[in-house]
């Protein structure tokens, strides 16, 4: 199965808005990794994005972008994404996500009901990946 994930580490996030009970991260650019079905090599895109999360509860304060990702883990119901968001992204249930920001002493957490990705434009080749 061809698979396709944003990159967390060095991912550029414009703004965080929580706004009743929905927080939205402007991802302005995020590495996407796609690996096709049999290959061992992968290639490297770049595209934007928005990280929806519904009935949001902040664990955190609200970090005041522009900022970069340093990595972190986004836990959907059983599954949890260490370092990476797979794409597409759209479920409900428990959704819990710790972000580890640059020149952050503390992560940002935030629990809520449902979460959604959705991209923007088109995505843009930068590279090909070969192991």
């Amino acid at each position: 199965m061809d698979s396709t994930s944003i990159e967390l580490k060095g991912a550029e996030i414009s703004s965080i808005d929580l706004d009743q009970g929905c927080l939205r991260m402007r991802i302005a650019r995020a590495s996407l990794i796609k690996t096709l079905t049999g290959s061992t090599e992968r290639t490297r895109w770049w595209q934007a994005g928005v990280l929806r999360m519904d009935d949001a509860v902040l664990s955190s304060p609200l970090p005041i972008g522009p900022l970069v990702c340093a990595g972190g883990d986004l836990d959907e119901n059983i599954y949890t994404y260490r370092d990476m968001i797979p794409i597409p992204l759209a479920s409900r249930g428990y959704i819990r996500c710790e972000l580890r920001f640059e020149g952050a002493a503390l992560p940002f957490v935030v629990t809520a009901s449902a979460v959604e990705l959705e991209m923007k434009g088109t995505p843009k080749y930068l590279e090909h990946l070969r192991t």
